[in-house]
């Protein structure tokens, strides 16, 4: 994937993504996460504890070479990314719980990400060399996801009435912008994107969908209301693949194009089975709505 699209272009336009949302969210919005420890925990735990493992299990049946093995398992160990806050606003979800998480999990990826990668690399390509997550990545993260929603959040507070008279138009341009990124990385890609497709697509998609599924029905199974749900579901379903990328690409890091490869495919499918999953649980949402009320 070319460098620009994943290091510079999809960040600025997540960021400008993410103002929008900001838009959208008040401090109480935070505050109430106080009566969700149980779903917090849960979907950490499914993101640091059980993608990684299913992963390793998919890379065993599939049996890729080493470096797309590696390169899953980085996949894998990437926190949850801005994407997630989008899809869950786009859908109904509990967005400040998706921007909560993602910043408690860009915590935690400082230890666990390096660990998983280095970890992985030992076993599939026998290489004692280390990864070190620096800290200006860890900086970008929360850049991208504090600050122009902060801002936005300022915005709200001093302009509540403007602020919702934005929501539907940022909103609409929010979609604009992430498919018009999607559409620039896709045709400068179009060369490999066959070739990349055969060699992880039916592994890369087992992972996505499966995230997506878990990210969904665990929370639902200890009574996790369906917002929090579904913000889960596009948390734990959707990586940061942006940080995935530049980790494979960077020459400071790992300056592996195979190992960007599993993250690369990953960051075209996810878009389309996320929006999948959102059409579906809405509709599934309706329909409950739909029940209880002539019940």
């Amino acid at each position: 994937m070319d460098s620009a699209i994943a290091t510079i272009a999809l960040p600025a336009a997540l960021a400008v993504i993410m103002l929008g949302l900001g838009l959208s969210l008040t401090v109480a919005d935070f505050v109430r996460l106080a009566a969700l420890p149980g779903t917090v925990a849960l979907v950490l735990g499914c993101q640091i504890l059980l993608l990684p493992l299913f992963a390793l299990g998919l890379v065993l049946l599939f049996q890729p070479p080493p470096a797309l093995a590696v390169g899953m398992m980085l996949l894998a160990a990437s926190p949850g990314g801005t994407t997630a806050s989008l899809y869950s606003y786009l859908f109904r979800g509990n967005v400040a719980l998706n921007i909560s998480l993602t910043a408690l999990n860009s915590v935690t990826a400082m230890v666990s990400l390096p660990l998983i990668t280095n970890l992985s690399i030992a076993h599939f390509m026998g290489d004692g060399d280390t990864l070190g997550l620096q800290a200006d990545k860890v900086l970008q993260v929360f850049a991208i996801i504090l600050v122009p929603v902060a801002a936005g959040m300022l915005v709200r507070a001093r302009a509540a009435s403007f602020a919702r008279r934005m929501e539907r138009p940022v909103k609409a341009a929010s979609v604009l912008v992430l498919f018009g990124v999607i559409a620039v990385a896709v045709f400068q890609e179009r060369a490999d994107l066959v070739d990349y497709l055969v060699a992880v697509g039916p592994m890369v998609l087992l992972f996505n969908v499966a995230g997506l599924v878990v990210g969904y029905w665990a929370p639902r199974a200890i009574g996790t209301g369906r917002p929090e749900a579904i913000a889960s579901c596009m948390e734990i379903g959707l990586h940061n693949t942006t940080l995935s990328l530049a980790i494979a690409l960077s020459p400071a890091l790992l300056d592996s194009t195979e190992m960007a490869i599993p993250s690369a495919v990953y960051g075209v499918l996810m878009f389309f089975t996320a929006a999948a999953t959102g059409i579906l649980l809405n509709r599934r949402g309706v329909r409950q709505d739909a029940r209880a009320a002539g019940g």
